[in-house]
């Protein structure tokens, strides 16, 4: 049986909403680019730059938003009027300014579960808008150990849970997203519970590893206590 020393938690859609505010910033974008393109496919459009910019950029607000800016000028054929631009810088700065609305059940699981183990929050994402996110939510004083990452990997995790904790196989990881926050930390011996959110970034879409000895699936984050008991 496990003995789990280490808890990792993902931060953004497990700890707090953050997808919800990109879509209605993408709402917001479609209507200024109403002229030039319908909603469906400027919605492809900037998915298809998201891919593209992430590697160059990385997660968060100021790639979606140069994102943003990317696909207004090909949708206008390099015609896309300053004001509009302008409109789409001040989008991006609203959502670095957006309220940090932790999730139900989220701090009441922190308390317990950090009283017998070493918690680690690991994100990734533009450090500066990270390090807000950490602070404003008021979820910091919760945890040893704050990480945050440009990609998380198997590397990460083994990394992470061995700084941290007596390694990933003691180590269990907790997220929404499987690509991130379940997958690698699988591969990296850990065991991972996935906590899904109701909109997933079409980027961290991937099949859940239904299979796997050390997967678990939670409906919300406050049956964390539960599944520690039970691996216990």
């Amino acid at each position: 049986m496990a003995g789990i020393t280490t808890i990792g938690f993902d931060a953004d859609d497990t700890l707090w909403h953050n997808e919800r505010v990109f879509r209605l910033t993408e709402e917001r974008f479609a209507l200024l680019l109403a002229d030039y393109s319908g909603k469906a496919h400027l919605s492809e459009r900037l998915l298809a730059a998201e891919r593209r910019n992430v590697l160059h950029y990385g997660y968060g607000v100021k790639g979606f938003t140069l994102s943003m800016i990317e696909t207004a000028i090909e949708v206008t054929d390099r015609q896309v009027p300053a004001d509009v631009i302008a409109e789409i810088l001040e989008a991006g700065r609203d959502m670095l300014n957006h309220p940090v609305e932790p999730l139900p059940h989220v701090e009441e699981t922190l308390k317990a579960v950090g009283k017998d183990h070493t918690l680690v929050l690991v994100t990734k994402g533009d450090l500066f808008d990270q390090e807000r996110k950490v602070t404003a939510s008021g979820l910091d004083v919760c945890f040893d150990a704050i990480e945050i990452v440009s990609e998380k990997t198997a590397g990460t995790y083994r990394t992470l849970f061995s700084r941290h904790g007596t390694g990933p196989e003691d180590a269990l990881m907790i997220g929404n997203s499987v690509k991130s926050d379940i997958l690698p930390a699988l591969d990296a011996g850990a065991f991972a519970a996935h906590v899904p959110y109701d909109i997933t970034w079409a980027l961290e879409d991937a099949d859940a590893p239904l299979g796997h000895a050390r997967f678990h699936r939670l409906d919300h984050i406050g049956k964390v206590p539960q599944l520690l008991a039970r691996l216990s």
